[in-house]
């Protein structure tokens, strides 16, 4: 986990509204003043409270990165109670999603195609979304097991991608996920995808609904599981 846990923090500041606030609420997690930070970094102490502050220009992701690695360390050097601490509470549910990452991009509609997929929302955004890659999901343990704040791991490396929902019935809850984990992370997929009992007959109005409202492409396809990891198995990186 330890190795996920830099992409997650990183993550999460890269795609704040607010990515300085989001930079003082991690360093404040970890215990640590803007001046111990401000030493470890070798700026002044004024950088890192300009950067919270958001007086500076966002950071890239080249200082987001060594910020992150420096609380992880300067925490390391004090026993690592704090990583161990975010280590138990943001332990990953493996068991209720499986990320994939595509060499390089794929068109919408082209996913559409080779997963046997209806549009049922948005489907005029699909011709113009691209992924890079998708997220297979088991929906009761996701939404029964996962708290929240750890919607971000849905994500793998990026938020351009496609969350396959599994064992879905009429797609409300599927939906009511995403939009909670919107506000949550502030990061929604490009398509999403409900599987199971679903069909392009029974999908819920409010899951449409939700679609519509975050311009989310929503398909729906009965193509087995194992047949759309074999067709996809090919894209990934």
């Amino acid at each position: 986990m330890v190795e996920k846990l830099p992409t997650t923090i990183a993550g999460e500041i890269c795609l704040s509204k607010d990515p300085g606030g989001s930079m003082k609420k991690w360093r404040e997690i970890f215990g640590i003043t803007q001046t111990e930070l401000a030493d470890y970094l070798n700026v002044t102490s004024s950088t890192i409270s300009d950067y919270e502050g958001g007086r500076r220009k966002s950071p890239g992701i080249g200082v987001i990165r060594r910020l992150v690695e420096a609380l992880i360390e300067i925490d390391e050097k004090r026993g690592g109670k704090v990583v161990k601490q975010l280590e138990k509470d943001f332990k990953p549910k493996e068991e209720a999603f499986d990320p994939h990452e595509f060499f390089s991009a794929m068109k919408g509609i082209d996913f559409a195609k080779r997963i046997d997929a209806e549009c049922v929302a948005n489907p005029s955004r699909l011709k113009e979304t691209q992924i890079y890659g998708f997220t297979v999901i088991d929906s009761m343990k996701v939404i029964l097991e996962v708290p929240v704040h750890e919607y971000m791991q849905l994500y793998g490396k990026t938020p351009d991608r496609a969350l396959v929902f599994r064992f879905v019935e009429n797609g409300r809850s599927p939906m009511i996920a995403v939009k909670i984990g919107r506000f949550s992370t502030d990061m929604k997929p490009a398509i999403v995808v409900l599987h199971g009992k679903v069909d392009s007959k029974n999908v819920d109005p409010l899951a449409i609904k939700i679609a519509e409202s975050e311009k989310i492409p929503l398909l729906v396809t009965q193509k087995s599981i194992e047949d759309i990891l074999a067709e996809l198995k090919k894209f990934e990186s």
